[in-house]
């Protein structure tokens, strides 16, 4: 896409929201949903849904924000092979950070047995990102909130990557469209790229008709499940169990029409 996210006329159409007032929306019963596309299909996305009322979120002036999160694991990859091997009750430990606002937070993303995801987060110094275990708070917050404690896990994976956040006009639904997607292993040193692939996530109440929904499959967008971390595995650890991923990866290039590489 040669025009830059943060330059692209459609922002003129569509009004804003600020972070606190989407903080403030709750989704009680929320349904999340995710999908693949290319940046050149983006820019029809967000035209539709700027002519339906969508709304982007803004902060400090930006509409397109930073972000780069360090996943942790075990050596054996456990986080990693729970999910390949489709294990219901799992979770996810990362340190995220904020670009623009400069915050970071630990996070542990859980999932139960029903498909339901839960995250719990505390703020922490940024400068930890690579060794947070030695903040006492997010060590014993890590002990309270996982199976897993800061001896059995270390920094495996970095996920960067430019977020659009849009909100619907009755404040039912939240999109989160992910661009600019690179992966950076910690331990064999390779990275990839998603190139121009796109992941978009829908966040929905479950009692609510879903505007976003029609949008994408209007344009031939399908739900395609998806996770970052995962991905980026496959992609730059070659002994890695693949399996299922490999074929993900392998739709994710049918889609983008571009080959993924690591280096």
């Amino acid at each position: 896409m040669e025009t830059p996210l943060e330059k692209l006329p459609v922002w003129d159409r569509m009004g804003t929201i600020t972070l606190d007032e989407m903080d403030s929306i709750r989704l009680m019963n929320r349904v999340d949903t995710k999908y693949v596309t290319t940046e050149e299909k983006l820019l029809q996305i967000l035209d539709d849904a700027a002519s339906q009322g969508y709304r982007a979120c803004i902060i400090k002036g930006e509409r397109v924000t930073g972000y780069d999160s360090v996943y942790y694991d075990t050596p054996s990859l456990e986080m990693y092979i729970n999910h390949h091997n489709g294990r219901k009750v799992r979770q996810k430990v990362r340190v995220r950070t904020y670009q623009v606002t400069g915050v970071t937070f630990l996070e542990i993303k859980r999932k139960n047995n029903k498909g339901r995801t839960r995250k719990v987060r505390i703020p922490v110094d940024g400068s930890y990102a690579m060794h947070f275990g030695d903040i006492e708070e997010a060590a014993a917050f890590l002990r309270e909130n996982s199976w897993y404690t800061i001896d059995r896990i270390s920094p495996e994976l970095s996920t960067i990557f430019r977020r659009i956040t849009l909100v619907n006009p009755a404040k039912t639904e939240r999109l989160t469209i992910d661009t600019s997607l690179r992966f950076v292993n910690y331990r064999t040193g390779e990275e990839a790229s998603l190139g121009n692939g796109v992941i978009i996530e829908l966040k929905q109440d479950g009692h609510a008709a879903s505007q976003m929904k029609g949008i994408l499959l209007s344009h031939r967008v399908h739900p395609f499940s998806v996770s970052k971390y995962c991905i980026g595995t496959a992609l730059t650890e070659p002994s890695v169990k693949k399996g299922r991923f490999k074929l993900k990866i392998r739709k994710i290039e049918k889609i983008t029409g571009n080959k993924i590489t690591s280096r």
